[in-house]
């Protein structure tokens, strides 16, 4: 706006010129034209001014979609969006652990089945590794399927084979196949703290954007007026009254 305050002032002294009783009103009357129509086409140049100073709405959705407080920042209020930005680096950070331990520990229980259970770990789903830690073995499992006459979920006894050498061996692949499965769980919170985050950034910076723009048309305003000055002892004279504030 700084550059605005000098056009004011270059505008006002060569638009607000006095008279005196010698002019005519005809003349009066001119003056006042052309100094209406100097103010309409600097008005017009200000307004274009602020609205090329505006700032996109959508523009500072996408930024914190892409990456919370983005849009804050692109509204200048970092100080606020900073606070999405830490909380995504730390849900980025936790979903990179968890998923890692997740990962881990599968390797732990896997490798676990093939030494005490004797399971061969190609080709396995995840309902197989749920299934060999409630049994003790591959004939057992099939035997209780047979009996509720499920056939179709039986398995191959040698090529989905199992047998737990003891209950606690069983009991021990358990633990380690249910901690697995609950980070696993537990990350799908993450992910959604993740996009839940990204969702309140961006409507903080729509909410943002939309106050720097109306804080940018409030900084400029104007009342313009003309009219006759009659002062005791003095002549006629045009008075102008232009009042602006930044």
């Amino acid at each position: 706006m700084k550059i605005i305050l000098p056009a004011l002032i270059l505008l006002a002294t060569t638009i607000f010129p006095q008279t005196n009783n010698h002019k005519s009103l005809q003349e009066l009357e001119s003056t006042i034209k052309q100094t209406q129509d100097r103010f309409d086409k600097f008005s017009f140049k200000l307004k274009s001014f602020v609205e090329q100073e505006k700032k996109s709405v959508g523009l500072g959705i996408i930024y914190s979609l892409l990456l919370p407080g983005m849009g804050e920042l692109y509204a200048d209020a970092y100080g606020i969006g900073k606070y999405f930005t830490i909380a995504d680096g730390v849900l980025w950070g936790t979903f990179i652990g968890m998923n890692a331990y997740s990962s881990w520990q599968k390797d732990n229980y896997q490798t676990y089945a093939a030494g005490h259970a004797g399971v061969n770990n190609s080709n396995k789903d995840e309902n197989y590794y749920a299934t060999i830690g409630n049994y003790s073995s591959v004939e057992n499992y099939n035997n209780e399927k047979a009996l509720e006459r499920n056939f179709d979920e039986m398995y191959d006894t040698e090529a989905y084979f199992w047998k737990w050498n003891s209950t606690e061996e069983r009991q021990a692949y358990r633990e380690m196949w249910t901690t697995s499965e609950q980070v696993n769980n537990d990350i799908r919170f993450v992910v959604g703290g993740l996009i839940l985050n990204r969702i309140a950034s961006a409507i903080n910076a729509a909410r943002l954007v939309s106050s720097y723009n109306s804080r940018l048309q409030e900084e400029v305003s104007w009342n313009f007026s003309v009219g006759f000055s009659n002062q005791p002892n003095l002549p006629t004279s045009l008075a102008f009254n232009f009042q602006t504030t930044f």
